[in-house]
């Protein structure tokens, strides 16, 4: 292994074998304490310390970095006290979950450092979000994440790498390539010999580097990063290495053949640097004495985490991390008001919040000149520049990474999802990532996603779906369906306001077939409060978005005059309090809506209405919704299919109980 040593100091050099070795040791020790029983799990870098360590070095403090399993290094070179390190992995209170998730899944804004979920691809997407702030800011800052050569050939690598490309972001993609994705080889993970040849094909430069040469690394990625700093722009940059242990050591090694394990055993990287220090005339009893020194911390750090109690819990505590601790301030409408379509109150509050957050940035396919496919953003570009407006690539995983990489950065986005149908393809982001990210390691999410939904608009069984059901389960989501064009406007500008991550149900058949008054000026609805659209003592009708007017144009008839209509409006976190109070008065309780009624919202607020209004209740408990089919196309199958045509009947059914 040949060492260029351009010019470094001793001081220097000693720096950085401090910093190589310091990850060995710590892994050595954590092998020790699971052979001993007293950790559960271990995923095992060594043999590829120096990626890890020369990436952190060539990146100033204040840069993001993204690391994975095996990127100890990362945490120590930017110097994460031991002690914190430890208890992350004993899962203690001094750990940065607080017992909540386990070894390299965290992050940490002190230390900018953004850690991995399980899921290997969707941090790529992150480091794009945390690029374009420095470029939309101007800060000249790089962002460097981690990808495995197995990780990628997940579709968020080509999604992430993409858009990096399109935008030109100063992100550094380093792939680790160590030949196996778990066991599997890379002949059977893809069929090309080295990750440069992906550079052209994204319309970037690629480098590749003895991966387990710490100053082949420093050398050609220091300058490259100091130049993307200048030229804000991606590049691909392979480490060749071999990972000497299991994908965890429970896995083991013995499908990799000996013959590969003693070729990668002789280019160990501290090993080699050792041999080229002591060449350079360094005495070997030094770097001695750095490892013993380092090996004091270890076991300093390691006792004082082994000893702490473990994390006190409670469930008013875990609910209460669940979410950002936001108390809205809900800004009253001020001024005149005038008649507004639906799809103009939504314009009407999304502009509005773009002069009020002057780092609020837009992204969504085609929303910029053309203004979105149902014209939302009409006009947008003119007024606020395509830096803040801005077209996406399809590439909704990446996009929603994106927005979380922005909120990382401290700025605000709207994602806008053409349909809500097409939010399958980002749906990790939205479930693992944004929902939990505040949960995990205390980071807002601060992104609302858009979401056109609804059927009655034959459009058939891909731009139809109801689908807030999906999220409803998900804790640290907040979801919102406005069903009339004043709440539209201040529930949305209420969301935005809101740095946890909210889903935005906007009906499609009532964006140009309902209007309404709405105020001018720029105002905020209450979050998580029902609203009676129609008071009665007959019955409730618990609803949202197009139920509300199914259950509007039912009370028409004089049968149904006493009939009491609650819109819910948000239903993540639902208004238990004004659903309680309508029940308790009323009697009876038919819950509505649009959605498949199998799972559906309903489910969950019947069976709350049915255990905690019990003894108030003259009646079972009713639901309805749409047939359990896909959404057909033909307007006969589609009429058939929604809960619409089956509503009188249950009324009926209720009432005369």
């Amino acid at each position: 292994m040949k060492f260029e040593r351009n010019n470094r100091s001793e001081r220097e050099l000693l720096d950085i074998y401090k910093h190589l070795v310091t990850p060995r040791l710590i892994e050595e020790k954590m092998l020790i304490l699971l052979r001993q029983g007293k950790i559960s799990k271990w995923f095992s870098g060594i043999g590829q310390e120096a990626i890890s360590v020369g990436a952190t070095l060539s990146l100033r403090p204040e840069e993001y970095i993204l690391p994975m399993h095996r990127n100890l290094g990362v945490f120590t070179s930017r110097h994460i006290p031991l002690d914190r390190l430890f208890a992350q992995f004993q899962g203690t209170a001094n750990g940065y979950t607080k017992g909540r998730d386990r070894s390299f899944h965290f992050g940490t804004q002190e230390h900018k450092i953004v850690g991995m979920i399980s899921h290997l691809g969707p941090q790529l997407g992150i480091a794009d979000g945390i690029a374009l702030a420095s470029n939309l800011r101007n800060e000249g800052q790089a962002t460097l994440v981690f990808s495995g050569d197995g990780g990628a050939s997940e579709g968020d690598f080509h999604e992430a790498l993409n858009v990096a490309s399109v935008w030109k972001l100063p992100v550094i993609f380093v792939i680790e390539n160590n030949g196996y994705g778990l066991s599997t080889p890379s002949h059977e993970q893809f069929n090309f010999d080295s990750f440069v040849v992906k550079g052209p094909a994204y319309g970037m430069e690629a480098h590749s580097v003895d991966g387990n040469n710490i100053l082949e690394i420093l050398n050609t990625l220091q300058p490259l990063v100091e130049s993307v700093r200048k030229n804000p722009r991606p590049v691909i940059f392979e480490a060749r290495t071999f990972r000497m242990r299991g994908h965890e050591e429970a896995s083991g090694t013995k499908y990799v053949p000996a013959s590969l394990m003693e070729h990668w055993a002789k280019k160990d990287p501290i090993q080699n640097f050792e041999q080229f220090l002591i060449s350079e005339k360094i005495p070997s009893s030094q770097l001695q004495g750095i490892r013993d020194l380092i090996k004091k911390e270890i076991n300093s750090a390691v006792k004082k985490a082994f000893v702490e109690p473990p994390v006190e819990n409670s469930p008013e505590g875990e609910l209460a991390d669940v979410y950002f601790p936001h108390s809205q301030l809900v800004q009253t409408a001020q001024g005149t008001s005038s008649e507004k379509r639906f799809v103009d109150a939504i314009s009407d509050g999304l502009r509005q919040s773009m002069e009020k957050f002057p780092e609020l940035v837009l992204m969504g396919q085609d929303i910029a000149d053309y203004g979105g496919v149902f014209k939302v953003t009409d006009g947008f570009v003119a007024a606020f520049g395509k830096e803040r407006v801005r077209n996406t690539p399809l590439c909704e995983s990446a996009i929603i990474g994106t927005a979380l990489g922005l909120s990382i950065s401290g700025m605000k986005s709207m994602v806008e999802m053409q349909f809500a149908d097409f939010v399958t393809c980002g749906f990790n982001q939205i479930v693992n990532n944004l929902a939990k990210s505040h949960y995990r390691w205390q980071q807002v999410a601060d992104v609302v996603i858009r979401m056109p939904t609804g059927a009655g608009v034959g459009a058939g069984p891909f731009h139809s779906q109801s689908n807030e059901a999906w999220f409803f389960h998900t804790p640290g989501l907040k979801i919102v369906y406005p069903s009339t064009p004043e709440d539209a406007k201040g529930l949305l500008a209420a969301a935005i306001e809101d740095p946890n991550p909210y889903l935005f149900f906007e009906h499609k058949y009532l964006y140009r077939s309902l209007s309404g008054l709405v105020p001018d000026n720029y105002y905020t609805t209450a979050v998580g409060k029902a609203g009676i659209v129609k008071p009665g003592n007959a019955a409730s009708i618990i609803t949202y978005g197009m139920g509300v007017h199914w259950a509007l144009d039912l009370c028409q008839d004089p049968a149904f005059s006493e009939v009491e209509i609650i819109d819910l409006k948000t239903l993540l976190p639902w208004d238990k309090e004004t659903v309680s109070q309508s029940v308790k008065k009323t009697h009876r309780a038919l819950v509505v809506h649009e959605d498949c009624l199998t799972g559906g919202i309903g489910a969950e607020l019947a069976a709350w209405i049915s255990e905690h209004c019990f003894e108030s209740l003259d009646a079972p408990v009713i639901r309805e919704g749409s047939l359990d089919t896909p959404v057909p196309f033909a307007s006969g199958l589609e009429h058939n299919f929604l809960a619409k045509s089956r509503l009188k009947e249950k009324l009926i059914q209720l009432l005369a109980y």
